[in-house]
């Protein structure tokens, strides 16, 4: 059953494309009325502000691991939080736990979480040109959840059909793909699943509170035409690198138009407010030095989306060389040796991101696969449970395990971890091996 190569693989990566969705279905909503914080209308609310909070304590760290992590500078993580929590100190949800950092991803987007973690990519960094672009950029993720758009959403159960529908997709893959697509789809999958996907109306809402707030905060007006020709310009030149934030983020003339028409309107006076570029330049050094990487990180992306196997290859091959040590660069080649069925050199790369960015949970799982796959099963065990200590929750790292474990002969370890994955389920294939498992060693009837 398990024991091929190409079954296996496809299985372990289902698992990781799902990480974390059903634990957002396992929250209890809460159904009734509840007034709006931005606008004092009321609105049906099946979700609580503490419902909100815990929801994203659970599924932003999978999001932020699908994104390769969170950038190991400091400084500049820092400064990207002190601006975020200056403009949601002026914003109409100031007690909620914001939160804002940088994550490894190389396309250009960003993104809320319903309790307030923000997060924006090196990609959409390097496209910035001044910090009131960015403080545009943190006002509207800031505006998103003041006005709930994303709580509103899970109340009319718009989420919960986007989890259907991810789902489907991802049992189709199991049954009737190779491990191509599903590796290509590592991270995907989780952002387009867990974060949503705004209407135009919820944009446009976004887009007032976020100049509203950056203004007040002191910055002037037009930082958010600024990042609104940005994402035009980056739309037409750049299509693949920000599919995904148009995707959840519909883009459109009319908000650059709106943008222009607020910034000479309504906040004509506040034009004279600085831009900050140099400032926005000097903090932001280390990750533009990196653009040809975050370059070839998209192509190799958008290559790889196409399965053009080797001419990814080649991108990544040349992001390696501008940085070595990069570890978004180091699991995306190994995500790509995987799918090529190069499995020694999936484990390879693999283990030097581990290297790189020992706390970061990805590359350890993609370590567990592929040492598993060249039956290296004390390292699998290993790096199995350094995924599972860094981000808890997912079960299926009990059966990996215990299937580790069998692999040696170890058939007391392996019925502990088998016990344990089904007391989490029942169903499918693996529930079905590991009760086969347990009956023929007599450990059930």
């Amino acid at each position: 059953m398990i024991r091929k190569k190409t079954d296996f693989n496809r299985r372990q990566i289902l698992q990781l494309m799902g990480l974390g969705a059903a634990t957002l279905l396992t929250s209890r909503f809460l159904t009734g009325c509840a007034v709006s914080p931005v606008t004092g209308e009321r609105h049906l609310m099946m979700i609580s502000e503490s419902q909100e909070i815990s929801l994203d304590r659970q599924q932003s760290p999978h999001q932020f691991s699908a994104d390769y992590g969170v950038v190991q500078d400091r400084n500049l993580n820092a400064y990207i939080d002190g601006i975020g929590r200056q403009i949601a100190a002026n914003s109409h949800r100031p007690q909620m736990p914001f939160s804002f950092r940088a994550v490894n991803a190389a396309y250009i987007n960003a993104y809320a979480f319903p309790g307030g973690s923000i997060a924006v990519t090196r990609g959409i960094l390097v496209e910035l040109e001044s910090e009131a672009a960015l403080a545009a950029l943190l006002g509207h993720e800031i505006g998103h959840v003041c006005a709930r758009h994303s709580a509103r959403q899970v109340s009319k159960g718009l989420l919960a059909d986007i989890f259907v529908t991810g789902a489907s997709v991802a049992t189709s893959a199991a049954g009737y793909q190779g491990a191509t697509d599903l590796v290509q789809g590592l991270g995907a999958l989780s952002a387009g699943a867990l974060l949503a996907r705004y209407s135009r109306d919820n944009e446009r809402e976004a887009d007032a509170l976020g100049m509203a707030y950056m203004t007040r905060t002191g910055y002037s007006p037009e930082g958010m035409v600024q990042l609104m020709e940005m994402l035009q310009r980056s739309g037409r030149n750049q299509a693949s690198a920000i599919e995904l934030m148009f995707a959840t983020h519909p883009m459109s003339t009319e908000r650059l138009t709106q943008a222009r028409m607020a910034a000479q309107t309504t906040y004509q006076q506040l034009q004279r407010l600085p831009v900050y570029r140099d400032r926005y330049m000097d903090n932001t050094a280390s990750v533009r030095r990196d653009k040809p990487l975050i370059t070839a990180l998209q192509q190799g992306s958008a290559a790889m989306g196409k399965k053009q196997h080797q001419q990814a290859e080649r991108h990544f091959q040349e992001a390696l060389r501008l940085r070595p040590g990069d570890y978004a660069a180091l699991v995306m080649m190994a995500k790509c040796q995987l799918v090529m069925d190069r499995n020694t050199a999936a484990e390879r790369y693999a283990l030097e991101a581990t290297r790189v960015y020992p706390r970061e949970a990805q590359a350890h799982i993609i370590t567990g696969i592929t040492s598993i796959i060249n039956r290296k099963y004390n390292q699998a065990i290993h790096h199995l449970g350094e995924y599972d200590r860094l981000l808890p929750g997912n079960p299926e790292v009990l059966f990996y395990q215990g299937y580790s474990w069998e692999q040696m002969n170890h058939r007391r370890q392996a019925a502990d971890h088998y016990i344990a994955y089904l007391r989490k389920r029942n169903q499918g294939q693996r529930a079905q091996y590991a009760h086969n498992r347990l009956r023929e060693w007599g450990y059930i009837r």
